[in-house]
């Protein structure tokens, strides 16, 4: 009989041992008895479906179906010799599905036992709570949201249904930072508790500040007499004040002035960072006739 094991696994002939496990697993939690009781279709996919596993998780086998093909394969093996020392019992408690009476017994042809003769006769499987599964979400958030805090509420499909989640996000996060929301995440099997919510925290890109851990960057532009005389300017700060800030003669270009204080917060404790103010010194492409004579003065007296 032509069986594709492959197919009925849903993988590919080159899919890894990882991949072929991952497949088996949720096919055999949705067709497992416990889930479909007197459903005999779903009994069927279930033989099938361990059958596959037990040839294709099985290196030997796998190699020798691969090489003879389905139909010299099945002549070869029969199915005692396919569940020879397949442990179905191990298999079933990773799942979640513990045994009753038979807790802790490897079903195997080698003993003369049949693999789903307790599955299907009508004992009866306890199963175990199971912890549902974690999501990660990345959540985009702006710069001052990321300094000052904030609240955002998203819509996650979970389970065939959409839940509005609201998440506090804490003042001083950064970004590459995890949020961790306990319980939000897929629902146990069993009884199980629901798994967690990761939120991945991006900062978008801000058009005048930029953010190096708890300090804050900002570039104001003057022109030469200005870095030479002397000035004051105004800066934007993230809080929404603007504060009135002193440019000493001599400043050079790329200097850097301190705001204390005037950055984020810690995360984890109190004070926060600093604000740098970058000032650039502007130097004009086109000087009027009369400039270019100011400028050659100056050069004269060796400015």
């Amino acid at each position: 009989m032509n069986t594709d094991y492959y197919k009925i696994l849903g993988v590919d002939k080159k899919a890894g041992s990882e991949d072929i496990k991952k497949a088996y697993r949720k096919l055999a939690l949705k067709y497992h008895p416990d889930k479909n009781p007197g459903n005999k279709d779903a009994e069927e996919k279930f033989k099938k479906i361990n059958e596959a596993y037990a040839v294709l998780s099985d290196s030997e086998k796998r190699k020798q179906y691969d090489s003879f093909g389905s139909d010299t394969f099945s002549r070869q093996y029969s199915q005692e010799d396919i569940f020879r020392d397949f442990d179905i019992n191990k298999i079933l408690r990773d799942l979640g599905f513990g045994g009753s009476g038979s807790r802790g017994r490897t079903y195997s042809y080698q003993t003369g036992g049949d693999p789903f003769s307790d599955l299907f006769s009508g004992a009866q499987y306890k199963t175990m709570p199971r912890k549902g599964s974690d999501i990660e979400y990345n959540l985009s958030i702006t710069l001052e949201e990321s300094v000052l805090g904030t609240e955002k509420k998203i819509a996650l499909k979970k389970e065939e249904k959409v839940d509005e989640i609201n998440i506090k996000i804490p003042a001083g996060i950064n970004a590459g930072k995890k949020l961790r929301l306990a319980g939000k995440g897929l629902s146990g099997l069993h009884g199980g508790t629901p798994g967690d919510l990761y939120l991945n925290i991006s900062i978008l890109p801000h058009p005048i500040f930029a953010r190096d851990g708890n300090d804050i960057y900002v570039e104001r532009a003057i022109n030469f007499s200005q870095a030479a005389l002397g000035t004051t300017t105004e800066v934007p700060t993230l809080d929404g004040v603007t504060k009135r800030l002193k440019i000493p003669a001599g400043t050079q270009n790329n200097t850097k002035i301190r705001m204390k204080g005037y950055g984020v917060s810690n995360l984890k404790g109190s004070g926060r960072g600093d604000q740098y103010v970058k000032i650039t010194v502007n130097i004009p492409k086109k000087l009027t006739e009369y400039q270019t004579d100011l400028i050659k003065k100056l050069a004269e007296q060796g400015l």
